[in-house]
Protein backbone atom coordinates (compact mmCIF):
# COMPACT_ATOMS: atom_id res chain seq x y z
CA UNK A 1 0.00 0.00 0.00
CA UNK A 2 2.84 2.33 1.00
CA UNK A 3 4.49 1.49 -2.43
CA UNK A 4 1.74 2.42 -4.60
CA UNK A 5 1.22 5.92 -2.94
CA UNK A 6 4.71 6.89 -3.19
CA UNK A 7 4.48 7.59 -7.18
CA UNK A 8 6.36 9.93 -9.17
CA UNK A 9 3.46 12.65 -8.77
CA UNK A 10 3.73 12.75 -5.33
CA UNK A 11 7.49 11.99 -4.52
CA UNK A 12 8.47 15.06 -6.16
CA UNK A 13 6.23 17.83 -4.31
CA UNK A 14 7.20 15.83 -1.30
CA UNK A 15 10.92 16.73 -2.23
CA UNK A 16 10.44 19.92 -2.81
CA UNK A 17 9.16 20.47 0.47
CA UNK A 18 11.72 18.42 2.31
CA UNK A 19 14.18 21.18 0.56
CA UNK A 20 11.73 23.93 1.52
CA UNK A 21 12.13 22.85 4.83
CA UNK A 22 15.92 22.22 4.93
CA UNK A 23 16.50 25.74 3.49
CA UNK A 24 13.88 27.54 5.57
CA UNK A 25 16.35 25.35 8.77
CA UNK A 26 19.78 26.67 7.15
CA UNK A 27 18.28 30.49 6.64
CA UNK A 28 17.45 30.65 10.45
CA UNK A 29 20.52 30.11 11.98
CA UNK A 30 22.36 33.11 13.23
CA UNK A 31 25.07 32.49 11.30
CA UNK A 32 22.78 32.75 7.84
CA UNK A 33 21.83 36.57 8.82
CA UNK A 34 23.66 40.00 9.41
CA UNK A 35 21.88 40.54 12.34
CA UNK A 36 21.75 39.75 15.92
CA UNK A 37 20.12 36.17 16.65
CA UNK A 38 17.50 34.12 14.00
CA UNK A 39 16.58 36.00 10.90
CA UNK A 40 12.90 34.56 11.63
CA UNK A 41 11.01 31.81 10.34
CA UNK A 42 9.09 33.65 7.56
CA UNK A 43 11.78 35.60 6.23
CA UNK A 44 13.31 32.42 5.88
CA UNK A 45 10.47 30.43 4.97
CA UNK A 46 9.63 32.79 1.81
CA UNK A 47 13.25 33.25 0.37
CA UNK A 48 13.88 29.58 0.75
CA UNK A 49 10.80 28.78 -1.56
CA UNK A 50 11.74 31.75 -3.62
CA UNK A 51 15.19 30.20 -4.11
CA UNK A 52 14.03 26.74 -4.65
CA UNK A 53 11.37 27.28 -6.94
CA UNK A 54 13.75 29.69 -8.84
CA UNK A 55 11.40 32.79 -8.68
CA UNK A 56 13.28 35.80 -7.22
CA UNK A 57 10.63 37.43 -5.21
CA UNK A 58 12.44 38.52 -2.11
CA UNK A 59 10.86 40.20 1.30
CA UNK A 60 13.71 41.06 2.71
CA UNK A 61 17.28 42.46 0.94
CA UNK A 62 19.19 39.67 -0.12
CA UNK A 63 22.39 42.39 -0.50
CA UNK A 64 22.15 43.46 3.23
CA UNK A 65 19.73 41.17 4.97
CA UNK A 66 21.34 37.58 4.49
CA UNK A 67 25.42 37.24 5.35
CA UNK A 68 27.82 35.92 2.99
CA UNK A 69 26.68 32.32 4.55
CA UNK A 70 23.34 32.66 4.45
CA UNK A 71 23.72 33.98 0.39
CA UNK A 72 25.61 30.89 -0.32
CA UNK A 73 22.62 28.99 1.11
CA UNK A 74 20.31 30.59 -1.36
CA UNK A 75 22.76 29.94 -4.22
CA UNK A 76 22.48 26.42 -3.61
CA UNK A 77 19.14 26.35 -2.77
CA UNK A 78 18.78 28.09 -7.06
CA UNK A 79 21.10 24.99 -8.21
CA UNK A 80 19.45 22.51 -6.20
CA UNK A 81 15.50 23.70 -7.53
CA UNK A 82 16.51 24.41 -11.16
CA UNK A 83 18.04 21.51 -11.87
CA UNK A 84 15.16 19.81 -10.44
CA UNK A 85 15.92 17.62 -6.68
CA UNK A 86 14.97 14.13 -8.19
CA UNK A 87 16.78 14.89 -11.39
CA UNK A 88 20.20 15.41 -9.17
CA UNK A 89 19.50 12.67 -6.93
CA UNK A 90 19.70 10.83 -10.25
CA UNK A 91 22.91 12.30 -11.26
CA UNK A 92 24.46 11.59 -8.41
CA UNK A 93 23.36 7.84 -8.64
CA UNK A 94 24.88 7.51 -12.18
CA UNK A 95 28.34 9.54 -10.72
CA UNK A 96 28.56 6.75 -8.16
CA UNK A 97 28.25 4.03 -10.42
CA UNK A 98 25.01 3.01 -9.28
CA UNK A 99 21.99 1.87 -11.62
CA UNK A 100 19.05 4.37 -12.01
CA UNK A 101 16.22 1.79 -11.60
CA UNK A 102 13.22 2.03 -12.46
CA UNK A 103 11.68 3.66 -9.59
CA UNK A 104 14.36 6.46 -9.39
CA UNK A 105 14.18 7.04 -13.23
CA UNK A 106 10.03 7.12 -13.19
CA UNK A 107 10.73 10.00 -11.06
CA UNK A 108 13.27 11.67 -12.77
CA UNK A 109 10.83 11.38 -15.87
CA UNK A 110 8.25 13.32 -13.71
CA UNK A 111 10.42 15.98 -12.95
CA UNK A 112 12.53 16.56 -16.24
CA UNK A 113 9.46 15.57 -18.27
CA UNK A 114 11.16 13.28 -20.69
CA UNK A 115 9.59 11.33 -22.96
CA UNK A 116 10.30 7.70 -22.83
CA UNK A 117 11.76 5.93 -19.87
CA UNK A 118 14.53 4.64 -21.71
CA UNK A 119 15.99 8.78 -22.76
CA UNK A 120 16.01 9.63 -18.47
CA UNK A 121 19.52 8.43 -18.44
CA UNK A 122 20.62 10.11 -21.03
CA UNK A 123 19.02 12.87 -20.49
CA UNK A 124 19.75 13.43 -17.04
CA UNK A 125 23.99 13.47 -18.05
CA UNK A 126 23.76 15.67 -20.51
CA UNK A 127 21.52 17.91 -18.52
CA UNK A 128 24.30 18.13 -16.01
CA UNK A 129 27.00 18.97 -18.77
CA UNK A 130 24.46 21.82 -19.93
CA UNK A 131 23.59 23.26 -16.94
CA UNK A 132 27.73 23.99 -15.62
CA UNK A 133 28.43 24.54 -19.16
CA UNK A 134 25.82 27.12 -19.20
CA UNK A 135 26.75 28.31 -15.84
CA UNK A 136 31.04 28.32 -16.14
CA UNK A 137 30.91 30.59 -19.86
CA UNK A 138 28.33 32.78 -18.27
CA UNK A 139 30.27 33.23 -15.51
CA UNK A 140 33.53 33.73 -17.43
CA UNK A 141 32.44 36.38 -19.38
CA UNK A 142 30.93 38.14 -16.65
CA UNK A 143 33.73 37.74 -14.87
CA UNK A 144 36.41 40.74 -16.31
CA UNK A 145 33.30 43.23 -16.49
CA UNK A 146 32.62 43.00 -12.81
CA UNK A 147 36.03 43.07 -11.90
CA UNK A 148 37.14 46.32 -14.12
CA UNK A 149 34.40 48.09 -13.49
CA UNK A 150 32.92 47.26 -10.29
CA UNK A 151 34.49 44.83 -7.81
CA UNK A 152 37.99 45.36 -5.97
CA UNK A 153 38.95 42.41 -6.00
CA UNK A 154 38.89 39.09 -8.19
CA UNK A 155 37.37 36.92 -5.49
CA UNK A 156 34.29 39.51 -5.37
CA UNK A 157 34.26 39.72 -8.80
CA UNK A 158 34.64 36.12 -9.42
CA UNK A 159 31.52 35.55 -6.36
CA UNK A 160 29.14 38.16 -7.99
CA UNK A 161 29.91 36.52 -12.02
CA UNK A 162 29.15 33.46 -10.33
CA UNK A 163 26.38 33.92 -8.30
CA UNK A 164 24.19 36.22 -10.92
CA UNK A 165 25.48 33.21 -13.63
CA UNK A 166 23.73 30.67 -11.76
CA UNK A 167 20.95 33.08 -10.92
CA UNK A 168 20.60 34.00 -14.28
CA UNK A 169 20.88 30.59 -16.22
CA UNK A 170 18.23 28.70 -13.36
CA UNK A 171 15.39 31.85 -13.89
CA UNK A 172 15.54 32.57 -10.34
CA UNK A 173 16.39 36.60 -10.48
CA UNK A 174 18.17 36.63 -7.07
CA UNK A 175 20.21 38.98 -6.36
CA UNK A 176 23.50 40.26 -4.65
CA UNK A 177 22.68 44.24 -4.85
CA UNK A 178 19.84 46.23 -3.31
CA UNK A 179 18.09 47.43 -6.37
CA UNK A 180 18.15 43.93 -8.00
CA UNK A 181 20.22 44.84 -11.02
CA UNK A 182 18.61 48.75 -11.74
CA UNK A 183 22.12 49.90 -11.30
CA UNK A 184 23.21 48.19 -14.79
CA UNK A 185 20.09 48.83 -16.67
CA UNK A 186 22.14 50.68 -19.60
CA UNK A 187 25.56 48.12 -19.01
CA UNK A 188 25.20 45.61 -21.90
CA UNK A 189 28.41 43.94 -20.67
CA UNK A 190 26.31 42.52 -17.81
CA UNK A 191 22.55 42.58 -19.06
CA UNK A 192 23.00 40.95 -22.51
CA UNK A 193 25.01 37.70 -21.52
CA UNK A 194 22.23 37.53 -18.35
CA UNK A 195 19.49 37.88 -21.03
CA UNK A 196 21.30 35.03 -23.06
CA UNK A 197 21.72 32.75 -20.33
CA UNK A 198 17.94 33.01 -19.29
CA UNK A 199 16.85 32.71 -22.86
CA UNK A 200 18.61 29.22 -22.91
CA UNK A 201 18.02 28.17 -19.29
CA UNK A 202 14.28 28.65 -20.41
CA UNK A 203 14.21 27.16 -23.61
CA UNK A 204 14.15 23.56 -21.49
CA UNK A 205 16.33 20.57 -21.13
CA UNK A 206 15.21 18.18 -24.10
CA UNK A 207 15.19 21.55 -26.48
CA UNK A 208 18.69 22.30 -25.47
CA UNK A 209 19.81 18.73 -26.07
CA UNK A 210 18.13 18.40 -29.34
CA UNK A 211 19.42 21.33 -30.72
CA UNK A 212 22.69 20.63 -30.02
CA UNK A 213 22.57 16.59 -31.40
CA UNK A 214 20.20 16.98 -34.06
CA UNK A 215 19.94 19.38 -37.33
CA UNK A 216 17.22 21.81 -37.30
CA UNK A 217 15.31 19.84 -40.13
CA UNK A 218 14.87 16.93 -37.77
CA UNK A 219 13.76 18.86 -34.86
CA UNK A 220 10.70 17.24 -32.91
CA UNK A 221 7.20 19.72 -33.36
CA UNK A 222 7.95 20.14 -29.65
CA UNK A 223 11.57 21.45 -30.03
CA UNK A 224 10.12 23.78 -33.42
CA UNK A 225 7.29 25.17 -31.37
CA UNK A 226 9.13 25.91 -28.26
CA UNK A 227 11.91 28.12 -30.18
CA UNK A 228 9.88 29.43 -32.89
CA UNK A 229 7.55 30.28 -29.93
CA UNK A 230 10.27 31.77 -27.88
CA UNK A 231 11.64 34.23 -30.53
CA UNK A 232 8.23 35.69 -31.39
CA UNK A 233 7.35 36.24 -27.93
CA UNK A 234 10.86 37.66 -27.45
CA UNK A 235 10.70 40.04 -30.32
CA UNK A 236 7.00 40.98 -29.31
CA UNK A 237 7.99 41.22 -25.61
CA UNK A 238 11.31 43.75 -26.07
CA UNK A 239 9.39 45.99 -28.90
CA UNK A 240 6.13 46.41 -26.96
CA UNK A 241 8.58 47.37 -23.52
CA UNK A 242 10.16 50.08 -25.95
CA UNK A 243 7.38 51.40 -27.01
CA UNK A 244 5.89 51.71 -23.58
CA UNK A 245 9.00 52.72 -21.63
CA UNK A 246 10.72 54.44 -24.54
CA UNK A 247 9.92 58.11 -23.11
CA UNK A 248 9.32 57.43 -19.56
CA UNK A 249 11.30 59.41 -17.36
CA UNK A 250 10.16 56.96 -14.47
CA UNK A 251 12.52 53.85 -16.05
CA UNK A 252 14.16 54.13 -19.12
CA UNK A 253 13.26 57.87 -20.31
CA UNK A 254 16.73 59.63 -18.66
CA UNK A 255 18.68 56.81 -20.98
CA UNK A 256 20.49 57.21 -23.94
CA UNK A 257 19.33 55.43 -27.19
CA UNK A 258 21.81 52.59 -26.57
CA UNK A 259 21.18 52.33 -22.88
CA UNK A 260 17.48 52.32 -23.70
CA UNK A 261 17.86 48.92 -26.50
CA UNK A 262 20.03 47.09 -24.27
CA UNK A 263 17.25 47.81 -21.22
CA UNK A 264 14.63 46.64 -23.88
CA UNK A 265 16.11 43.71 -24.47
CA UNK A 266 15.91 42.88 -20.91
CA UNK A 267 12.58 44.03 -20.65
CA UNK A 268 11.55 42.04 -22.89
CA UNK A 269 13.28 38.83 -21.76
CA UNK A 270 13.27 38.93 -17.98
CA UNK A 271 9.22 38.42 -18.12
CA UNK A 272 10.20 35.04 -19.91
CA UNK A 273 10.44 33.98 -15.62
CA UNK A 274 13.80 35.36 -15.30
CA UNK A 275 12.65 38.12 -12.10
CA UNK A 276 15.55 40.54 -12.58
CA UNK A 277 14.38 44.08 -12.18
CA UNK A 278 16.69 46.42 -14.06
CA UNK A 279 13.93 48.76 -13.60
CA UNK A 280 11.71 49.90 -10.97
CA UNK A 281 8.12 48.44 -11.93
CA UNK A 282 6.47 50.49 -9.52
CA UNK A 283 6.99 53.66 -12.15
CA UNK A 284 6.34 51.42 -15.40
CA UNK A 285 3.42 52.47 -17.12
CA UNK A 286 0.24 49.90 -17.26
CA UNK A 287 1.39 48.94 -20.74
CA UNK A 288 4.22 47.65 -20.16
CA UNK A 289 2.60 45.92 -16.45
CA UNK A 290 0.19 44.07 -18.91
CA UNK A 291 2.38 43.29 -21.61
CA UNK A 292 4.82 41.85 -18.77
CA UNK A 293 1.10 40.06 -17.33
CA UNK A 294 0.65 37.93 -20.68
CA UNK A 295 4.44 36.88 -21.29
CA UNK A 296 4.78 36.01 -17.48
CA UNK A 297 1.53 34.02 -17.67
CA UNK A 298 2.87 32.15 -20.49
CA UNK A 299 6.71 31.77 -19.44
CA UNK A 300 9.09 29.63 -21.36
CA UNK A 301 10.09 26.11 -22.00
CA UNK A 302 8.97 22.88 -20.62
CA UNK A 303 11.04 20.74 -18.31
CA UNK A 304 13.05 23.66 -17.87
CA UNK A 305 14.15 26.18 -15.62
CA UNK A 306 11.43 28.42 -16.56
CA UNK A 307 7.81 28.96 -15.25
CA UNK A 308 4.19 30.08 -16.17
CA UNK A 309 2.17 27.69 -18.32
CA UNK A 310 4.41 27.26 -20.84
CA UNK A 311 5.14 28.15 -25.01
CA UNK A 312 4.12 24.63 -25.67
CA UNK A 313 0.71 25.07 -23.78
CA UNK A 314 -0.22 28.39 -25.18
CA UNK A 315 0.90 27.88 -28.83
CA UNK A 316 -1.27 24.32 -28.60
CA UNK A 317 -4.29 26.75 -27.35
CA UNK A 318 -3.84 29.41 -29.77
CA UNK A 319 -4.24 26.26 -32.70
CA UNK A 320 -6.74 25.29 -30.92
CA UNK A 321 -9.21 28.39 -31.33
CA UNK A 322 -7.66 28.35 -34.88
CA UNK A 323 -8.74 25.26 -35.53
CA UNK A 324 -12.35 25.08 -33.97
CA UNK A 325 -12.65 28.58 -35.70
CA UNK A 326 -11.74 27.22 -39.28
CA UNK A 327 -13.89 24.43 -38.65
CA UNK A 328 -11.63 21.54 -38.78
CA UNK A 329 -12.04 18.14 -37.12
CA UNK A 330 -8.60 17.84 -36.14
CA UNK A 331 -5.58 19.98 -34.17
CA UNK A 332 -1.95 19.81 -36.40
CA UNK A 333 1.27 21.73 -35.97
CA UNK A 334 4.14 21.01 -38.15
CA UNK A 335 2.28 18.08 -40.13
CA UNK A 336 1.42 16.18 -36.55
CA UNK A 337 -2.27 15.75 -35.58
CA UNK A 338 -1.83 16.57 -31.83
CA UNK A 339 -3.86 13.83 -29.49
CA UNK A 340 -7.05 15.09 -27.48
CA UNK A 341 -5.55 14.02 -24.49
CA UNK A 342 -2.86 16.71 -24.96
CA UNK A 343 -5.38 19.25 -25.45
CA UNK A 344 -7.35 18.66 -22.51
CA UNK A 345 -3.89 18.76 -20.54
CA UNK A 346 -3.12 22.33 -22.00
CA UNK A 347 -6.54 23.26 -21.11
CA UNK A 348 -6.41 22.01 -17.66
CA UNK A 349 -3.35 23.32 -17.03
CA UNK A 350 -4.11 27.17 -18.50
CA UNK A 351 -7.62 26.91 -16.76
CA UNK A 352 -5.89 25.69 -13.40
CA UNK A 353 -3.46 28.30 -13.71
CA UNK A 354 -5.57 31.41 -13.76
CA UNK A 355 -7.83 30.11 -11.13
CA UNK A 356 -4.96 30.03 -9.05
CA UNK A 357 -3.44 33.49 -9.92
CA UNK A 358 -7.02 34.68 -9.38
CA UNK A 359 -7.61 33.22 -5.98
CA UNK A 360 -4.25 34.75 -4.99
CA UNK A 361 -5.06 38.10 -6.11
CA UNK A 362 -8.26 37.91 -4.13
CA UNK A 363 -6.75 36.61 -1.28
CA UNK A 364 -4.24 39.57 -1.00
CA UNK A 365 -6.48 42.17 -1.76
CA UNK A 366 -8.88 40.94 1.29
CA UNK A 367 -5.73 40.70 3.31
CA UNK A 368 -4.05 43.90 2.31
CA UNK A 369 -5.05 47.88 1.14
CA UNK A 370 -3.04 47.58 -1.69
CA UNK A 371 -4.62 48.46 -5.47
CA UNK A 372 -5.78 45.26 -7.44
CA UNK A 373 -2.62 46.16 -10.45
CA UNK A 374 0.11 45.71 -8.64
CA UNK A 375 -1.67 42.98 -6.56
CA UNK A 376 -2.35 41.35 -9.92
CA UNK A 377 1.07 41.52 -10.85
CA UNK A 378 2.37 40.38 -7.84
CA UNK A 379 0.41 37.10 -8.00
CA UNK A 380 1.32 36.17 -11.70
CA UNK A 381 4.80 37.04 -10.62
CA UNK A 382 4.70 34.32 -8.06
CA UNK A 383 2.86 31.72 -9.61
CA UNK A 384 5.02 31.99 -12.96
CA UNK A 385 8.01 32.07 -10.74
CA UNK A 386 9.09 34.88 -12.36
CA UNK A 387 10.44 37.36 -9.28
CA UNK A 388 9.39 40.60 -10.93
CA UNK A 389 8.04 43.19 -8.75
CA UNK A 390 6.50 46.64 -8.12
CA UNK A 391 7.67 46.60 -4.85
CA UNK A 392 5.29 45.86 -2.67
CA UNK A 393 6.33 42.59 -1.72
CA UNK A 394 8.38 43.76 1.20
CA UNK A 395 5.07 45.35 2.04
CA UNK A 396 2.45 42.64 2.44
CA UNK A 397 1.60 41.30 5.70
CA UNK A 398 2.23 37.95 6.65
CA UNK A 399 -0.91 36.69 5.19
CA UNK A 400 -0.17 38.22 1.90
CA UNK A 401 3.40 36.56 2.41
CA UNK A 402 1.79 33.23 2.83
CA UNK A 403 -0.53 33.56 -0.36
CA UNK A 404 2.70 34.19 -2.20
CA UNK A 405 4.62 31.24 -0.59
CA UNK A 406 1.47 28.84 -1.67
CA UNK A 407 1.69 30.62 -5.48
CA UNK A 408 5.20 29.64 -6.15
CA UNK A 409 5.14 26.22 -4.74
CA UNK A 410 2.09 25.58 -6.99
CA UNK A 411 3.90 27.28 -9.72
CA UNK A 412 7.10 25.61 -9.76
CA UNK A 413 5.61 22.13 -8.96
CA UNK A 414 3.05 22.40 -11.67
CA UNK A 415 -0.95 22.88 -11.03
CA UNK A 416 -1.58 19.35 -12.75
CA UNK A 417 1.40 17.77 -10.57
CA UNK A 418 0.46 18.97 -7.43
CA UNK A 419 -3.51 18.08 -8.28
CA UNK A 420 -2.07 14.34 -8.65
CA UNK A 421 -0.22 14.08 -5.78
CA UNK A 422 -3.03 15.36 -3.41
CA UNK A 423 -5.64 12.94 -5.36
CA UNK A 424 -5.78 9.50 -2.97
CA UNK A 425 -6.64 7.86 -5.80
CA UNK A 426 -7.91 7.45 -10.21
CA UNK A 427 -10.79 5.93 -10.99
CA UNK A 428 -11.62 4.79 -14.07
CA UNK A 429 -15.14 4.73 -15.89
CA UNK A 430 -15.55 1.30 -18.18
CA UNK A 431 -17.88 2.35 -19.18
CA UNK A 432 -19.48 5.51 -21.76
CA UNK A 433 -22.54 7.23 -21.54
CA UNK A 434 -24.99 9.37 -23.99
CA UNK A 435 -23.79 11.79 -25.17
CA UNK A 436 -25.81 15.62 -24.87
CA UNK A 437 -24.33 19.01 -26.40
CA UNK A 438 -24.78 21.88 -24.19
CA UNK A 439 -24.73 25.67 -25.71
CA UNK A 440 -21.69 26.90 -25.80
CA UNK A 441 -20.78 30.87 -25.80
Amino acid sequence: MQSSWLTPVRVVPMAFLVAIATGTSLLSLPVSSTGEGSSGVLPALFTTVSAVCVTGLTSVDTATFWSPTGQGIILALIQVGGFGIMTLASVLLLVIGRNLGLRNGLIAQTETHAVDLGDVRSLVRRLAVIVLTCELVITAVLLPRFRLAYDDDLPTALWHAGFHAVSAFNNAGFALYSDNLVGFVADPWVMLPLCAAVVVGGLGFPVIGEIVRTPRKRWSVHSRVTVYGTLALLAIGIVGFAVAEWSNPETIGGLGVGGKVVAAVTGGVMPRTAGFNSIDYGGATSESLMLTNVLMFIGGGSAGTAGGIKVGTFILLAVVIWSELRGEQTVSIGGRDMPSSVQRQALTVALLAVAAIMAGTMAMLIATDLDFEPLLFESISAFSTVGLSTGITPELPAAGELVLICLMFIGRVGVVTVGAALALSHRRRRYTLPEERIIVG
